[in-house]
């Protein structure tokens, strides 16, 4: 427990570290779309990277405070978080990438966000769960964070010409290839979600007896409560 306690506790503080000197880097950043610091700083929030990395570094850190956790709100959360902190890593390494010549801070804070950031989400999940956490129903509510931020985008980007990522620039894509684009995202976030739950039913079969010293007292240890779900 104290392992699992300490490995979110140390996620989340990657992610306050990556967050806080992106957010520095972007300050100083000269010449761009918006003039003040304090606009290049609040853009910043638009990005589906930062998104998915403070709400996987916020549930583990609720994580972190008190690991048992069973509420709704909380199990969409933590599995939005670690599946789009799984896309964020893995669109990152196979489309981004090869596009940024970075240096000094910006450097370390993209490592931590894009490739530190995921690994600790996807494997603090693998390890330590919580297990049974997930159903068809927790899979359904997460959808809507990743549809919302694509509804967010679009239409800030057709009223003032933003757009985050290459893969979703309208302006130069058009409307046709993004919404394939979208597509192939949305179908990789939903087969990571439905094998996450597949994945998590497997690995929770070996769990430890709860009420045994050391064992790990998770989310399907508790009785079911049939109205809630």
């Amino acid at each position: 427990m104290k392992i699992a306690r300490g490995w979110f506790g140390l996620h989340a503080l990657v992610v306050l570290a990556g967050v806080v000197m992106q957010l520095f880097v972007t300050s100083g950043v000269m010449g761009g779309r918006y003039e003040s610091a304090a606009a290049r700083m609040a853009n910043v929030f638009a990005y589906f990277t930062i998104q998915s990395n403070l709400i996987v570094g916020f549930t583990s850190l609720l994580l972190a405070i008190r690991p048992l956790r069973t509420s709704t709100p909380f199990r969409t959360l933590r599995l939005d978080g670690v599946l789009a902190i799984a896309v964020t890593g893995i669109v990152f390494h196979l489309v981004l990438a090869g596009l940024q010549d970075l240096t000094g801070l910006a450097w370390v804070a993209n490592l931590l966000l894009h490739t530190v950031s995921p690994l600790l989400g996807v494997l603090g999940w693998l390890l330590f769960g919580p297990r049974g956490a997930i159903s068809p129903r927790i899979i359904g509510w997460s959808v809507v964070y990743p549809l919302a931020w694509v509804a967010f985008t679009l239409v800030r980007g057709a009223i003032d010409g933003f757009y985050p990522y290459p893969f979703i620039d309208v302006t130069a894509l058009g409307y046709p290839r993004v919404a394939v684009n979208c597509l192939v995202i949305a179908v990789l976030f939903l087969a990571l979600a439905f094998g996450a739950m597949l994945l998590d039913r497997l690995l929770g079969r070996g769990l430890d007896d709860p009420d045994e010293p050391g064992g790990r007292r998770d989310v399907q240890h508790r009785p079911a409560e049939p109205s809630r779900e």
